[in-house]
């Protein structure tokens, strides 16, 4: 699948204004499976036990497991079912563009879309999630023996049958989309959520107040304002508001912009650009929106199966707000440039 090519320079990088002023290669690790339900880690208290481990809220607690591939670009614009998802990752993918993988459970949403292929650092991230439904439009042929092996339940359009249909709001390929019930119908063994390493409760102590977040590849660049009126930040995307086809504006309680080295893989697409790494595993640090404020925080992933926890400069939990998050990666280090 085509994406624009990058203007020279430009790299991931953090812009806050104050109110006061994966593994080391392509492969994917082997992920045993586990049983639906079952937490990576035991959470903390029996509190968090009863609580959605992807939300902090008390719905869906034993729903399957569905992460969706979403276009980013602007002809997918407004995108359908993104505001319904649990977690919303960006990812780097070839030409500087970023691509959603939309992860559900306790809601979800009548459609979904634009659905798009799937990139190698998906099957990085996925196995946190024990195994997954996993919906996407195609993978190229090198990479499907990686889709295989992953521990996901594989409902991509090949597999999905009547679940996916096209639309008539714009062009191939970005009028793809599915119904999320109807995936899972084809996904019967698909797991429920289980601990990915988030922890939910009032925000810790410090933190800088902040207005506005802004996230930037080398081709694309997203921002999130505070809204103390909704408490939530508001995405925008290339300086426009980014909408949901549902009405009203994307945007998480919690976003994360996490630091992790990205470098090239071995896939590349159609034009010769090289599809990008994300080392989502081992340790780095991050930058949590929540409740108005920017907190300085460090993450940690051990293994591929295990889920990402987060920690304040001074060790202490860095709580999220109960609600959508977004985790958007970035490069940590030099631009990457594919």
């Amino acid at each position: 699948m085509r994406c624009r090519r990058a203007a020279a320079g430009g790299a991931a990088v953090l812009a806050v204004t104050a109110l006061t002023s994966c593994s080391d290669g392509d492969k994917p690790a082997k992920v045993a499976p586990t049983t639906a339900g079952t937490p990576a880690s035991p959470a903390p208290t029996a509190t968090a036990a009863a609580t959605h481990p992807f939300t902090g809220g008390t719905a869906g607690l034993r729903n399957p497991v569905l992460a969706v591939k979403i276009e980013n670009t602007r002809p997918a614009m407004p995108q359908s079912g993104v505001k319904s998802a649990d977690i919303v990752y960006v990812e780097q993918v070839e030409g500087g563009e970023t691509r959603l993988m939309a992860v559900f459970s306790s809601h979800l949403p009548k459609k979904v879309g634009p659905v798009r292929s799937a990139r190698i650092s998906d099957l990085h991230l996925l196995p946190q999630f024990g195994r997954p439904a996993f919906a996407f439009s195609g993978v190229q042929s090198k990479m499907k023996k990686y889709v295989r092996k992953a521990p996901v339940e594989d409902i991509s359009q090949d597999n999905g049958g009547s679940a996916y249909y096209r639309g008539n709001n714009a062009a191939p390929p970005y009028n793809l989309y599915a119904d999320p019930h109807d995936l899972l119908k084809q996904a019967p063994k698909a797991q429920g959520p289980r601990d990915v390493g988030f922890r939910f409760g009032p925000a810790p102590e410090g933190g800088t107040p902040v207005k506005t977040a802004s996230a930037k590849w080398p081709a694309a660049n997203m921002a999130f304002t505070w809204s103390a009126k909704e408490k939530r930040w508001l995405a925008s995307w290339g300086g426009r508001p980014d909408m949901a086809r549902e009405g009203g504006r994307l945007g998480g309680r919690t976003v994360v912009l996490q630091y992790a080295k990205t470098t090239r893989s071995k896939f590349h697409d159609f034009l010769g650009s090289y599809t990008p790494l994300i080392k989502t595993t081992g340790t780095g640090r991050a930058t949590v929106l929540r409740d108005g404020k920017s907190y300085s925080a460090k993450w940690s992933r051990p293994s591929e199966d295990k889920g990402t926890t987060f920690t304040t400069t001074a060790g202490a939990p860095m709580t999220f707000a109960t609600g959508q998050v977004w985790i958007v990666l970035l490069n940590d280090g030099k631009p990457y440039i594919p």
